[in-house]
């Protein structure tokens, strides 16, 4: 009930796997990654179990399709499930059994495979696979959800479209199991599920440089900050607490009149953030004049 891909991006060793079904909240069931391990979809008649148990299995030192043969070997209910796996070396497989429901199939490429069931044709997963071979100059979550573009408009899940998610991680293992989880987005109930997916993520790139700034902001860093900031802006500029980190930062750099302009806009459209500002400038503030930042909060 449900179109997804798994997948290795050979520039950056990352692995992800990205969905979309008319299904709620289809991320908590389908998607799994680990890691420096590998990524995991499990659909159809789903048995989460694949997930875990296939990164346990490829985590001790298995291929994907070894993992994946493993469990299917001993899964009763194997003629119902979809699943596909990738490991940390970009070995790639997947399973669509026979009672999937049709259209129902996979297409295994060079470290990916794209699968779906109860599609609209045969020509949703063919998509899949075309615009992930295309689309490789494009950062390697954009890319996942570019295939899931594709899919939706080969026709896409027959039922409709209700839920997406998207996780992806880095090639290296972290010092715990939950660690090194760069994106893991849901949209769990919407009527345009991709596309809010593909906003959420420009949200998450925007935040990310947010998270950057900050660092910055507080080792005295500010005309760095600034620019990670304005980054941020550039890909959110309907985000209010985007701009007023921006503003905030430039108050200790050379643009303190901008600055000054665009923190006292924010405090006019929510006075709340002028609460903020007096924490902030107790505790990890930019080196701003105190002059400045009295006639600021004035």
């Amino acid at each position: 009930m449900t179109y997804s891909i798994v997948a290795r991006d050979k520039k950056t060793g990352e692995m992800g796997v990205a969905v979309q079904s008319h299904y709620f909240s289809v991320g908590s069931v389908v998607t799994w990654a680990r890691a420096g391990v590998g990524a995991v979809a499990t659909q159809s008649v789903t048995e989460i179990s694949y997930g875990p148990l296939g990164l346990e299995l490829m985590s001790s030192g298995k291929s994907a399709p070894e993992a994946l043969d493993a469990l299917v070997h001993v899964d009763p209910k194997a003629d119902t499930r979809q699943v596909a796996m990738v490991d940390s070396k970009g070995r790639v497989a997947a399973h669509t059994g026979s009672r999937c429901i049709p259209f129902a199939g996979h297409i295994l490429g060079e470290q990916f495979s794209c699968q779906g069931n109860i599609m609209r044709s045969e020509r949703v997963w063919t998509s899949m696979n075309e615009a992930f071979v295309e689309n490789g100059e494009l950062p390697f979550a954009e890319r996942l959800v570019r295939v899931l573009e594709a899919g939706e408009a080969a026709g896409g899940d027959i039922r409709g479209k209700q839920s997406s998610a998207i996780l992806v991680v880095s090639p290296t293992v972290g010092p715990a199991r939950w660690s090194g989880r760069l994106i893991d987005l849901r949209v769990e109930d919407h009527p345009q599920p991709v596309p809010e997916l593909k906003r959420l993520l420009r949200y998450q790139r925007a935040y990310d440089w947010v998270a950057r700034g900050d660092d910055l902001l507080t080792s005295d860093r500010a005309e760095e900050a600034l620019s990670a900031f304005r980054k941020a802006v550039e890909l959110a500029p309907e985000v209010e607490e985007l701009r007023y980190w921006v503003g905030l930062s430039m108050l200790a750099t050379q643009e303190k009149e901008e600055g000054f302009r665009m923190l006292r806009g924010v405090f006019a459209r929510d006075s709340n953030w002028v609460q903020v500002t007096r924490g902030v400038l107790k505790t990890q503030s930019p080196r701003i004049d105190p002059k400045l930042a009295e006639s600021l909060l004035s």
